[in-house]
């Protein structure tokens, strides 16, 4: 519910009739997952790409990115469900990390890409476009489930969370930073990017190499990651560090090493093909 720019969520359960319930975030990531493989085929034909591989990709990455964003959640959060393991598998309450999905991914892509001899930067970058896409479709799940919200704050576009949902250093607040909109419009500007840059290196291929998608999806996601973390109060601890962040800075690093060795190296990127492959 939107009243003004104050939101609610109206709930986790979109449908419930008898034993059969319909979650809001499940619905969404089933959502993302789809209308991410019709996208990334779309732009696999503009590349003159066989879209069935794609299609065949997703599978692998759908089987490894879900079970690992959990995996991965699950272990930095382990005292929690340590007192609760039925409650790992419970993946429609929310609780996946998206870094989690990139390490099982690209795992699943480099496999994929050596089984059927095609380079895997160049499926990353049919990918990452609609990567960008499912993360701002996703992120309202977080919405639905009022989960992943920031810092109290009176801002306009503030955040109602249930006093169920609050962490108990902030209990007597109502109202928190919707880090889900702000995370999921960063998304959006990512994909925005992505697609144009995309479309034109259909008309300029030799200034756009294999592999650069890719690495400025790293860029440009991490960035802004970084600074939505910052304002979170659920963020996944090693010590005193937000892991996202040190994660989000590594992926920094390596898309600027990247692109540095792109076009400044003037060499390809190592790949799970020779070029002779």
């Amino acid at each position: 519910m939107l009243l003004g720019f104050q939101f609610q969520s109206p709930g986790s359960t979109l449908l419930e009739i008898g034993p059969i319930v319909v979650r809001w975030y499940g619905l969404l990531i089933a959502s993302a997952v789809l209308m991410g493989v019709t996208l990334s085929q779309w732009l696999a034909k503009r590349r003159h790409i066989n879209p069935d591989l794609v299609g065949d990709l997703a599978i692998w990455l759908v089987i490894a990115a879900i079970p690992s964003a959990r995996l991965y959640y699950v272990l930095f959060q382990w005292q929690e469900y340590a007192q609760r393991p039925e409650d790992i598998v419970a993946i429609w309450k929310g609780g996946i990390a998206i870094h989690g999905a990139i390490l099982g991914g690209t795992l699943a892509a480099i496999i994929f890409g050596r089984l059927n001899k095609i380079s895997v930067w160049q499926l990353s970058d049919l990918v990452v476009p609609s990567l960008a896409l499912g993360q701002a479709i996703g992120r309202w799940g977080n919405f639905f489930n009022s989960e992943a919200f920031g810092s109290p704050t009176n801002l306009p576009w503030k955040l109602y969370i249930p006093v169920s949902n609050r962490p108990l250093a902030y209990v007597t607040s109502e109202y928190f930073h919707p880090t889900f909109l702000y995370e999921s419009l960063w998304n959006l500007l990512v994909f925005v990017i992505l697609l144009r840059l995309f479309f034109w290196g259909l008309k300029h291929p030799l200034r756009l190499p294999v592999g650069t998608l890719s690495l400025v999806y790293l860029i440009a996601y991490s960035c802004g990651r970084i600074w939505i973390e910052g304002l979170r109060t659920d963020s996944l601890m090693l010590g005193p560090l937000r892991v996202a962040q040190v994660i989000s800075l590594v992926m920094i690093s390596v898309g600027i090493v990247g692109l540095l060795w792109l076009y400044r190296i003037k060499k390809p990127l190592p790949d799970v093909v020779s070029p002779q492959e």
